[in-house]
């Protein structure tokens, strides 16, 4: 029995050092973007007419995330999402009638360690009706404490 103890003793001493050696990410209280992809989605006529936006993200202090309550600016909207159609070879931003923003919910994490890092999809209804058949996003997001990060760019994107 003095074994099994013994044995027992050393693997909870292994398993405390392990995981006491675990590195904290660290990352700057600016939020930082990065696209990940668009995906299409195609409906019954073969048309594209929505695609899932996917971006990753990283925050030191993590305070990514809107309350419920907060709606008055500059709390409307945290996810800004810009839409770009090609017009004659030109990009032209389109303000639409419903704006493609949207609200990222609060993910900041409980404990000491407040650096967060993750990815967000967000599904935006394209415009069927445009003459235009190339489009692309730009994106960024504002924390809390209203730091914008980085704009970052879909690549070109086409629709029809």
């Amino acid at each position: 029995m003095k074994f099994f103890y013994k044995i027992l003793s050393f693997l909870i001493l292994v398993v405390l050092i392990f995981s006491s050696c675990k590195k904290i990410e660290e990352f700057p209280v600016i939020p930082h973007i990065e696209y990940v992809n668009f995906t299409k989605i195609i409906n019954a006529q073969n048309q594209v007419y929505k695609g899932v936006l996917k971006i990753s993200f990283t925050d030191g202090d993590g305070d990514i995330g809107l309350y419920q309550w907060d709606t008055i600016p500059p709390y409307e909207y945290n996810f800004m999402i810009d839409y770009y159609e090609k017009q004659n070879g030109i990009f032209v931003k389109i303000d639409p009638e419903l704006p493609f923003h949207a609200r990222i919910p609060i993910l900041t994490p409980t404990g000491a360690n407040k650096s967060i890092k993750g990815e967000i999809e967000d599904t935006l209804f394209l415009n069927p009706q445009s003459a235009y058949d190339t489009i692309r996003f730009e994106v960024y997001i504002i924390d809390r404490a209203l730091h914008n990060s980085n704009v970052i760019q879909t690549p070109d994107i086409i629709v029809n």
